[in-house]
């Protein structure tokens, strides 16, 4: 039996610069902290033709409010191209910052996994399988969860309780898991 490696992005490692363009227009730097939060919810999702992503999306949305409170931003990326975003946003009920076109490489550097379309209705390009990381105040990764498939994800009420005690300064709570 051979035994295969990929490289993940490790927690306590700095997140690496990746710009994506905004559904809304502009552009967005993953991981850079806004004005107003301190830290940023980082989600990447496999794209429309998911129906586990959208139904995740638009259960992040009741946090929203929970998540700014405790100073933590939100946004959602897909390798999707602008006009695939366009026709998954009727069923996306939600007003978070939603970013589109990320590249095989920026998956790689974020070290999602990887899949190609099963097939052509599914979609045109190979994408990424849904990653969730949590970016502090000094652009470090906090939290990370990767998965290899759209059935495993984290929690939301566990995540958001979680990142509420992480961020309590009387917890003290390191990062955890910064051992390779």
């Amino acid at each position: 039996m051979t035994v295969q490696y990929t490289n993940k992005l490790l927690a306590g490692a700095e997140f690496p610069m990746i710009k994506v363009p905004l559904y809304e227009g502009g552009e967005r730097v993953l991981g850079h902290v806004e004005e107003g939060f301190d830290w940023q919810l980082v989600v990447i999702y496999r794209g429309r033709h998911c129906p586990l992503c959208t139904k995740y999306l638009n259960q992040l949305q009741d946090y929203k409010a929970q998540l700014a409170a405790l100073g933590v931003s939100i946004i959602a990326v897909s390798g999707d191209s602008k006009a695939q975003l366009e026709q998954h946003i009727p069923e996306l009920k939600i007003d978070l910052p939603l970013a589109y076109g990320l590249t095989t490489d920026d998956m790689k550097i974020l070290g999602t996994y990887i899949s190609d379309p099963r097939s052509a209705q599914e979609t045109d390009h190979p994408f990424a399988e849904p990653a969730l990381y949590v970016v502090n105040e000094r652009g470090t990764v906090q939290v990370v969860d990767i998965s290899n498939n759209p059935f495993v994800r984290p929690d939301l009420d566990s995540l958001v309780n979680g990142l509420a005690w992480i961020k309590n300064p009387d917890n003290n709570y390191p990062i955890r898991g910064m051992h390779s």
